[in-house]
């Protein structure tokens, strides 16, 4: 992995970074930007999803690297779940009752840790470990800075509020796949820990300065939520309804998140740089979208319908991705040649390309209104925290079993019967989720349009 050059030119990811940001800027996310509070949670998000799609690259490398069987790889996505299945529920708790921003402060000094603990790594059982640390370190962030946002915001404008959050987010996790990928095939992996940890330790000073405390106002803990309050969410059909597609639609997305840069990887022998393409496609169409999306659903409502067509179209991208294999030899490869050197894009990576960009349209559709619904219920009880760990709970359950499962499918039949069988639990929990939801859904957010 050493045989990268030690030096280029990176001027055109920087100009890329500036025309997405400027582009992202517009419309009515834009005034959000000035509030510098919002800024400071933001770069949580920007940190957190930019270490994210970074460290998937990476483990693409190590995959190759140490030869692993489809089974361990799932282990990379299981590791990563398995801590939050155990601390998201009492995280949420804690969210309720504590200062949000101490929290924040301390997930962002964990993520520097990590960091560190990956330069480091040198057997295949060092980045299990540390999966499960980046794990913690991911539920203190989203968790805390999700609920944070959901509290301070103004109710008319709720959705333009999560979902320009989260479009910080995906911009990020595509910058992460352009300028991280980048950063892994010319420099490895040292120097890009590096440059993470300067993003994560510009996010902790920015909460610092910025955010004020105790973002929820809770300073009681006798008027705050606790096990009554999960109990009586639960007791709401459209909770469960949720809770439900949440945990078996995980199973289908974390197949993707964890084994599309591994199969271009080890299938195509397809390099950092280019896994960073592939991946900046889906990355590129989210965060375009998401922050419309957002609005869109605080002016139209019936939130779930645009749960569904997320999930639908989700499917259809995760049972393209298998095809990549018989595109090999049908569709034409290229390869670029700029600054001397010379990269080599195979036929399979325009079909992965394609896949990725349609799971990044259907994100946009799902996520700001499967954020606000759990908000909103959350409100009802006074425990926005302790609702947005459920649905935290709720991926982590099919993130746990998720990857093995799918990786040791992958292992006995084949990469298109692994992928499909994803893209089966996706449909499937529409399904259930649209008759579940239907029965009883939950109470519709009265408010005004956002501006644009």
């Amino acid at each position: 992995m050493r045989q990268f050059p030690r030096a280029v030119d990176l001027l055109p990811a920087v100009r890329l970074f500036r025309i997405v940001t400027v582009s992202e800027s517009s419309g009515g996310s834009l005034r959000l930007f000035k509030n510098s509070e919002f800024l400071a949670l933001a770069s949580t998000a920007f940190a957190r999803s930019q270490a994210y799609s970074t460290i998937l690259i990476a483990l693409a490398l190590y995959a190759d690297m140490f030869q692993t069987s489809g089974t361990v790889e799932g282990l990379f996505g299981t590791a990563f779940a398995a801590v939050q299945l155990l601390i998201v529920l009492p995280l949420g708790r804690y969210v309720d009752l504590r200062d949000s921003k101490r929290l924040l402060l301390v997930g962002l000094a964990l993520n520097v840790a990590v960091f560190v603990g990956f330069a480091f790594v040198s057997t295949v059982e060092h980045v299990v470990l540390l999966r499960v640390v980046q794990g913690l370190g991911a539920s203190i962030l989203w968790i805390t800075g999700m609920t944070a946002v959901g509290e301070i915001s103004p109710d008319e404008s709720r959705g333009l509020w999560i979902g320009t959050y989260n479009q910080v987010g995906a911009f990020s996790s595509l910058f992460g796949d352009i300028f991280g990928g980048l950063l892994l095939f010319v420099y490895g992996f040292e120097e890009t820990y590096a440059v993470l940890s300067l993003f994560t330790i510009v996010a902790f000073l920015s909460v610092f300065a910025f955010l004020r405390d105790n973002p929820g106002g809770k300073a009681d803990p006798e008027e705050a939520s606790g096990y009554e309050t999960i109990v009586d969410l639960m007791e709401r059909r459209a909770i469960k309804a949720l809770v439900f597609f949440r945990g078996a639609f995980s199973v289908g997305k974390m197949a993707v998140i964890i084994f599309l840069p591994i199969y271009a990887r080890t299938e195509f022998g397809i390099n950092a740089l280019v896994i960073g393409g592939i991946m900046a496609g889906g990355k590129l169409t989210k965060s375009l979208t998401q922050g419309k999306v957002g609005d869109l659903t605080d002016r139209f409502g019936e939130k779930y319908r645009f749960i569904l067509a997320g999930a639908v179209t989700y499917a259809v991208g995760t049972a393209l991705i298998p095809l990549a294999g018989f595109a090999e030899g049908i569709v034409p490869g290229v390869t670029l040649a700029a600054l001397g050197r010379e990269l080599a894009l195979p036929g399979a990576f325009f079909v992965l390309f394609a896949a990725y960009a349609v799971l990044g349209v259907a994100d946009s559709l799902r996520l700001p209104a499967s954020m606000a619904l759990f908000v909103e219920e959350g409100e009802h009880f006074d425990a926005v925290g302790s609702s947005l760990s459920l649905r935290s709970i709720a991926w982590k359950v099919g993130q746990v079993g998720g990857p093995v499962l799918v990786g040791a499918i992958w292992d006995a039949t084949s990469v298109l019967v692994a992928f499909w069988t994803a893209a089966a639990f996706i449909v499937v929990s529409a399904g259930v989720f649209a008759v579940m939801f239907t029965m009883e859904p939950a109470p519709e957010h009265a408010a005004t349009p956002a501006d644009d």
